[in-house]
């Protein structure tokens, strides 16, 4: 037999919801990883104490109860798998897997059952559950007359969930001094998830820099949660939610971050709070007792804590956190930035923040923080910003199909930051390209005029791309599209005088003007001829015939029917029409076309007549107006323009004669 079994595809239930997740049974232990979170449930073997095979819902499932009061439930298994588990356990667990069937019959009667070792009430029709709720998802319990309420914590991953389950508690006729509906509703209490702040907290820290939820809370320590006390808000943590811690250095070397992450988150209305992010200054110190005598902190802590501690206040809180919840704490591991921090600054959603390359994942902080192990992530992408070229985005592709995108990340980094991806083993989309990039040294050089300024390539490419068409449009400037003005050939004169005069003077050539670029427009679309109302109209199908002449009979058959769907009646007709009936309609179809053909050749003569007669007409109407136009020119020779001449025009021999004549009437007068 193998010393381990291992199961994919296993489903556990939290809260009302099944968790996908992975279950390993070995010698020591047995290991549950949940798909989603990756969160490691492992449950020693000498705290297993019972185990059942069940047929649930999603097959067959295994129910394990420990001696320390937990109950694990696990659904998946194939019915093949119960042989094999059994035999694992009686020579590896020394338990018997034992098989109990569920009851079915969906009665509303029978007994509840409280089990005094385990959080679990069982409500049992003849002696065989038919439900089991575990006490540990209650809370709160309120009474009635003769009623119980039980009242479940919210689980946000679940479609649908069951908020309140109600007891009908009969009324008993023994003694009278116990109530039987109080007595139920206080083994429900005694065991349920109801936190109450009964008690002396172990520690207290006043005045905390939270960064979400944002605001300053004092943190009160318990031992089985943590509370934190604000102006507003007051949120109450059990140990069990936490899934991680972290302890992440600022990159200014002066602050520290302490995260933790839950699951579930907690609530304010409708908003999810995954993560609790406390913000400490390095040079802050607390004198730290506890409020527990020596011997109970030895005990409790074995070590870990003691009465009185003095130290930073980030290292008291996360040092009491990590006692408190046993769970490790998670820290920034070799990777070193351009700058020597071991972060890197960048932009998430639109808020700047810190990217902690860590040893098993990323973690951004802090609006809104994200974090992603190694084992979701599908591949990873880097990327030009687009912005500008001092800096680029790095991109994370989860196996789910999310998508990361942490942007504005500046470019001396990205050295640093593919050495640690590579060296993690993660899938780079554009690892050639970015290899590429990497060998070029200039790339990432600290001078200006090195750099690769990808934006001003592309510019000079398009630059060059314009000034080949520009030559292949000049080559072609015979054929009309491009056009010179006047200027132009006034500008190539005076260049060719300037030309001849250069060894005289120290005359500038002046500029010669570019040619003008015609653009061709596009051409308009032609509009629709208008139809001519006298021309003779297109003759119906034989199917339009038959449609005309049964319209009526349709409408006498079906009172009512609308014009749409009387066309459908038609056409459903016209289709079962036989073939004898048809071809009468194609008949009259074929000499309706005959008559159209006919009329049409008659309208074009006649059109093609009137259209000569008009040509006709206007000739002569042309010649008309020329040979009027030359009579009126003859008149205007021989009369009109010769009567008239202006001084400037009278020539010295007419003036003189004139004058002569004149003088001779003068002297015929003294006579």
């Amino acid at each position: 037999m193998n010393d381990t079994l291992e199961f994919n595809e296993i489903y556990q239930e939290v809260k009302g919801t099944w968790n996908d997740g992975r279950l390993r049974f070995s010698k020591q232990t047995v290991v549950y990883k949940n798909s989603k979170t990756g969160k490691v449930d492992s449950i020693p073997v000498p705290e297993l104490t019972q185990a059942q095979w069940r047929r649930v819902c999603l097959g067959h499932g295994i129910k394990l109860c420990t001696s320390t009061g937990n109950i694990y439930k696990y659904d998946g298994f194939k019915d093949t798998d119960l042989e094999k588990i059994s035999e694992y356990f009686k020579a590896n667990y020394k338990v018997e897997l034992i098989e109990k069937d569920m009851c079915v019959k969906g009665w509303n009667w029978g007994t509840a059952k409280f089990n005094g070792q385990w959080p679990l009430l069982s409500f049992e029709v003849n002696e065989s559950s038919a439900f089991e709720i575990p006490l540990a998802s209650v809370s709160q319990c309120a009474t009635g007359k003769n009623e119980v309420t039980v009242e479940f914590h919210q689980n946000d991953d679940t479609e649908v969930s069951l908020m309140e389950v109600r007891f009908y508690v009969p009324p008993t006729t023994g003694d009278e001094g116990s109530d039987p509906v109080e007595a139920f509703a206080q083994n429900i209490l005694s065991k349920a998830d109801v936190i109450q702040a009964t008690g002396d907290a172990v520690c207290i820290f006043r005045e905390l820099q939270c960064l979400t939820p944002r605001g300053r809370y004092d943190i009160r320590i318990y031992p089985t949660f943590l509370h934190l006390h604000g102006k507003t808000f007051d949120y109450k943590i059990p140990y069990t939610t936490v899934l991680r811690l972290f302890l992440l250095p600022h990159k200014d070397q002066r602050q520290m971050f302490f995260v933790i992450s839950l699951d579930p988150p907690i609530k304010q209305g409708q908003t999810r709070y995954h993560f609790l992010i406390l913000l400490f200054s390095k040079e802050e110190e607390i004198n730290l007792t506890l409020n527990m005598n020596e011997d109970e902190v030895e005990r409790r802590f074995e070590g870990k804590l003691h009465k009185n501690m003095s130290g930073s206040l980030y290292e008291m809180v996360s040092r009491v956190m990590k006692a408190l919840v046993n769970r490790k704490i998670t820290v920034p591991g070799n990777f070193q930035g351009h700058s020597g921090a071991q972060c890197i600054t960048c932009s998430y959603k639109a808020s700047s923040g810190l990217l902690y390359p860590l040893e098993r994942g990323f973690i951004y902080v802090h609006k809104p923080p994200v974090h992603l192990r190694f084992e979701e992530i599908s591949c990873v992408n880097f990327a030009r910003g687009t912005t500008t070229t001092r800096s680029f985005d790095f991109e994370i592709e989860t196996k789910q199909g999310n998508q990361y995108t942490f942007s504005s990340i500046e470019r001396e980094e990205y050295g640093k930051l593919f050495d640690f991806v590579n060296a993690k083993k993660l899938s780079i989309k554009n690892r050639g390209f970015k290899e590429g990039m990497k060998r070029n040294d200039n790339m990432y050089s600290d001078s200006d005029e090195d750099q690769h300024d990808a934006y001003l390539e592309r510019m000079k490419e398009e630059g060059k791309i314009r000034e080949e068409a520009n030559d292949s449009d000049d080559s072609e400037g015979e054929s009309g599209e491009w056009q010179l003005s006047e200027y132009d050939s006034k500008a190539s004169a005076s260049e060719s005088s300037a030309d001849d005069g250069d060894s005289d003077g120290d005359r500038k050539k002046k500029p010669t003007k570019k040619a003008k670029f015609v653009k061709e427009r596009k051409p308009r679309k032609k509009k629709k001829k208008a139809k001519d109302s006298s021309a003779p109209k297109r003759p119906m199908s034989a199917y339009m015939l038959w449609l005309n002449s049964s319209r009526d009979r349709i409408k006498s058959e079906n009172p009512g029917i609308s014009v749409t769907e009387i066309s459908k009646k038609a056409g459903e007709m016209w289709k079962q029409l036989s073939k004898e009936k048809k071809e009468v309609w194609d008949a009259k179809a074929e000499e309706a076309k005959k008559e159209y053909d006919r009329a049409m050749r008659e309208y074009k003569e006649t059109l093609s007549n009137w259209e000569r007669k008009k040509k006709g007409g206007k000739n002569e109407e042309k010649k008309k107006r020329k040979s009027a136009g030359g009579r009126e020119k003859e008149k205007e020779r021989a009369t009109g323009n010769d009567s008239f001449k202006s001084r400037e025009f009278i020539s010295s021999e007419e003036s003189s004669s004139e004058s002569d004549k004149g003088k001779g009437r003068k002297r015929k007068v003294t006579h």
